[in-house]
């Protein structure tokens, strides 16, 4: 079945051109667009997208708030949000994750890596663009270090692998192939990751990875 796909963007120019970029793909649905917070926030909750394409600046609500409302800790039944913008910086990439995002791309991304994104988040993955990835990592190491705060449960070796390639923004599929693993042995490490973290998403492994100093910039 196709991927159900919401688009939100003040810019009629640009969400016009997502939605044909997206509409132009096999396996993607383009089913609503919204042109500010709002309206992205009533068409979301009434066609139920299997994600939600929102741009970070927009009239009424923000792109963080749009996230946090539709995906974070106090929405009632989360959906998948992925974040674009042009702007490149580290606040709006911090919220947007906090927030419950599965994705963060730059507008220059690129289609593959918007379709990439879009199938990511749609299987429960995370993908966020390697140039913010690697400045994200940059971000937490020059910061002040934070006391890690360590799962009741203790994580496995081969989790600590997964987790390390999770924050980092690798697909399950790239983690299989990196770790000579199958597709389904990825899942359950991740999932047996959520539960030990109390995480709800890919998103929330990452974070905790990085604020647990468990990836370091230069890796």
């Amino acid at each position: 079945m196709s991927v159900r796909v919401v688009v939100a963007d003040d810019q009629d120019l640009v969400r016009t051109g997502l939605v044909m970029i997206l509409g132009a793909q096999p396996g993607i649905e383009v089913v609503g667009e919204a042109a500010n917070g709002l309206a992205a926030v009533e068409v979301a909750q009434r066609l139920r997208p299997d994600v939600l394409l929102v741009d970070i600046r927009m009239p009424g609500l923000d792109g963080v708030e749009v996230t946090r409302r539709l995906a974070g800790p106090d929405a009632a039944d989360p959906m998948a949000v992925v974040v674009i913008t042009t702007f490149d910086l580290d606040e709006y990439v911090l919220g947007a994750l906090r927030a419950g995002a599965r994705g963060f791309l730059l507008k220059d991304a690129g289609p593959e890596l918007l379709v990439q994104a879009i199938h990511a988040a749609a299987n429960g993955d995370a993908l966020i663009a390697p140039n913010v990835t690697r400045r994200l990592l940059a971000t937490f190491a020059d910061s002040a270090p934070v006391a890690p705060v360590q799962p009741i449960e203790p994580i496995t070796d081969r989790e600590e692998e997964v987790l390390a390639l999770v924050a980092r923004g690798r697909t399950n599929a790239e983690i299989a192939a990196e770790l000579y693993v199958g597709l389904s042995t990825v899942k359950t490490h991740v999932a047996s990751l959520m539960t030990k973290l109390g995480a709800r998403n890919r998103v929330e492994i990452a974070m905790w990875a990085h604020d647990t100093r468990r990836v370091k910039a230069d890796q």
